[in-house]
């Protein structure tokens, strides 16, 4: 199998299109997912784990093999651009006008090492601080999401658009839970508190793919407290140009919490919001 990607031109100063950028992003998201496809089927047993943050945030053989691939067909692609990953970490901060690349080798790994198919590879790529283009892609279904800023939101090409839904009381929400025990508790009491008070709940272990069902209105929000950037670089992008209200960690005019990250069908995002933080999430984290 021929594993190069064109080169996208880097500019004088990496003024790529968002549109390249995305092109970029699919392409080696969809080769690092045969990759990840590989090699979990050669080597994912229980012995094979090491941890991260808990005995339950787990990283395998795929995880580094998978970030390897990427750091090294970006900086084929685009030598001048940073890489900030979840494995290897990032070095420097971009200078204006400069890319970053932000990536998830394996988002879900604990689905990946459990043999559930709820896991991808999310790559995005910011500028100047926002997202301006990202991919995920699917190794077990194949599916890519895509979404460049300004040009919208593509799952295997077709536009995407979220939910109209505007009644909370029949609204299924996604949601994730942390690897810390005593951060999980807070937010299993959360969830139980607001439960009676939507239409259903859907917890799969992949906060891009989350992102991604909610930009296909199969999600009509979703809501977790302590996602990191790559957790929701591509699948945030790709939410917001579906037409989702996309809220991220950073400031907390809402009173949600530093930490949250919500994203919603327009016309749920600000009683689900509500109803978050009348039932005391500003205090999960």
């Amino acid at each position: 199998m021929d594993r190069t990607v064109a080169p996208v031109p880097t500019g004088p100063t990496g003024q790529t299109g968002p549109a390249d950028l995305a092109d970029l992003a699919a392409a080696v998201a969809g080769e690092t997912a045969a990759l990840a496809r590989a090699v979990r089927e050669r080597v994912v047993t229980r012995e094979r784990l090491d941890t991260k943050s808990s005995a339950t945030d787990v990283v395998t053989e795929g995880d580094r093999a998978c970030e390897a691939l990427v750091r090294e067909r970006l900086a084929a692609a685009r030598p001048d651009d940073l890489v900030l990953g979840e494995e290897g970490g990032g070095s420097g901060t971009p200078a204006q006008g400069q890319v970053r690349w932000v990536v998830d080798p394996i988002d879900g790994t604990v689905n990946y090492t459990h043999g559930l198919p709820w896991f991808s590879v999310s790559i995005g790529a910011e500028r100047d601080g926002r997202m301006v283009a990202g991919a995920v892609v699917e190794p077990v279904s194949g599916r890519v999401w895509r979404a460049a800023r300004g040009h919208g939101a593509t799952c295997d090409g077709e536009p995407l658009r979220v939910s109209t839904l505007d009644d909370l009381a029949l609204a299924v929400i996604g949601t994730g839970m942390g690897y810390d025990p005593a951060r999980r508790a807070r937010q299993a009491a959360l969830l139980a508190r607001i439960a009676g008070r939507i239409g259903d709940v859907r917890r799969t272990g992949c906060a891009s793919l989350d992102l991604c069902a909610v930009a296909a209105g199969w999600l009509d929000g979703f809501y977790e407290h302590g996602l990191h950037p790559w957790d929701h670089a591509a699948g945030g992008l790709i939410a917001e140009e579906a037409g989702a209200v996309v809220r991220l960690p950073g400031a907390d005019p809402d009173g949600l919490g530093v930490e949250a990250t919500l994203v919603a069908a327009p016309a749920l995002a600000a009683t689900l919001t509500e109803l978050l933080v009348a039932e005391g999430a500003g205090g999960v984290a």
